[in-house]
């Protein structure tokens, strides 16, 4: 179904916003953070690309264990090449340097659930490999909309 590239990634700096969400609010809540976010891109000087991130900080993930409340950090941001300038009211992650498998997907939105449930259901029990504990995320292009019947974006898992 999906084939990833394997890829050893240098540590990312971002600058965005964060919120605590579920699954259940995870929708709602990255809209919300999004709107937030994008009418002050241009505030962000220090950009390394035009894609925007989504970010997941699980802590100990585990599939078989998620439930719809399982709680986790999520991030809207983008790269930066410094700290240098922090808009206000933003915040600052590193991302560890490490492996990542990194799928592309491109179809309608509702259908990312599906690719991620095959992602770590199907792939990651076959690949020989084991998540690591950091940051998931996905990559979106400069014109990524959620509406979008068929958005095309990179799946970054963390993986050992």
């Amino acid at each position: 179904m999906m084939t990833p590239k394997i890829i050893t990634s240098n540590a990312i700096l971002v600058i965005g916003l964060k919120d605590s969400l579920t699954f259940i609010t995870n929708a709602q809540g990255t809209g919300d953070l999004a709107r937030q976010f994008m009418p002050r891109l241009n505030q962000i000087k220090n950009r390394v690309s035009t894609q925007k991130l989504s970010i997941q900080i699980y802590h100990d993930f585990d599939y078989a264990k998620m439930t719809p409340n399982t709680t986790f950090e999520k991030w809207v941001g983008v790269e930066v090449s410094n700290f240098d300038t922090v808009p206000q009211n933003m915040a600052t992650l590193i991302i560890k340097k490490g492996l990542y498998a990194v799928f592309n997907y491109k179809g309608k939105p509702d259908g990312f659930f599906k690719a991620w449930q095959y992602i770590h259901t199907t792939w990651l029990p076959e690949s020989g490999y084991s998540l690591d504990d950091r940051p998931h995320f996905e990559k979106l292009p400069e014109d990524y909309h959620p509406s979008n019947p068929e958005v095309e974006e990179q799946i970054w898992v963390p993986i050992i």
